[in-house]
């Protein structure tokens, strides 16, 4: 196998999430150890840990010269995206595997030479695996997702945490001239959610890139836009804000929000 067998590495890569996603499963009936991060609402448990461990381990025995930017640290700390990079968040949603033990995700972006390569999102416990390889097109499950189409703003369904609303009052406009919002607590399952069309756009104005590098080579792939929310290109190797959303809708936004267009 070539360094670069897109086919070969999509298809491990999408055994290690299945794999993965049965380590997390197995341990529901454990009692979790739980830790804060920044701040009491950045949790961290034991099993965010191991499975960034378990990644890290399969890679690093399969695909020695791949490099790996992972939520937990158990990765390399880089500067750049040269090479091989999979940026991996374990458990996206933790807060919802802790309190509902439903609505997190399983989040892989493998990227070369910071071009995104394979996009895999697995929704563990709805057992939906959404996958993207580079030209390829993207899938929910064995199931090709036709590509987006374009949504306007009065009739778009917005998935946005309540929380930036009152944080950022530009957001209030888009609230009033939107259909309605929905949040998830988890941004690689709202990623997902625009992708099968269930939601028309997701904006958050704090992401680190585990959050959404898998989820823009699936939206990419379907047509759709992801940027930041400033209409600048996204940042994968530092924390930002995100706009993901259907064409048309995309350009409604900046213009609402930033007055641009």
């Amino acid at each position: 196998m070539s360094n670069n067998d897109w086919g070969y590495i999509a298809n491990r890569a999408k055994e290690l999430v299945r794999e993965a996603a049965k380590l997390i499963k197995d341990s529901l009936k454990d009692e979790r150890t739980i830790e804060y991060k920044s701040n009491p609402n950045d949790l961290v448990t034991e099993m965010d840990r191991k499975i960034e461990a378990f990644f890290n381990e399969e890679i690093n025995k399969e695909f020695q010269e791949h490099l790996i930017l992972g939520e937990e640290g158990t990765g390399q700390d880089l500067e750049t995206l040269n090479g091989i990079v999979w940026i991996i968040d374990p458990i996206d949603g933790t807060t919802n595997f802790v309190h509902q033990q439903r609505h997190f995700a399983i989040s892989v972006g493998i990227y070369e030479e910071a071009v995104g390569k394979i996009g895999i999102i697995y929704d563990v416990m709805a057992d939906e695996l959404f996958t993207a390889v580079k030209g390829e097109g993207a899938f929910l499950n064995n199931t090709k997702l036709p590509k987006l189409n374009e949504a306007n703003l009065k009739e778009a369904l917005i998935a946005i945490n309540s929380g930036w609303i009152v944080e950022d009052t530009r957001m209030l406009s888009l609230v009033k001239e939107c259909r309605g919002t929905r949040s998830y607590g988890s941004a690689a399952i709202e990623i997902a959610s625009v992708a099968a069309n269930r939601t028309d756009a997701y904006i958050s104005l704090n992401l680190s890139p585990w959050d959404f590098a898998a989820g823009a080579i699936i939206i990419e792939e379907l047509g759709g836009r992801i940027t930041t929310v400033e209409g600048e290109q996204i940042n994968l190797l530092k924390a930002g804000t995100i706009c993901v959303a259907k064409p048309g809708l995309y350009e409604q936004l900046q213009e609402l929000i930033f007055k641009k267009g």
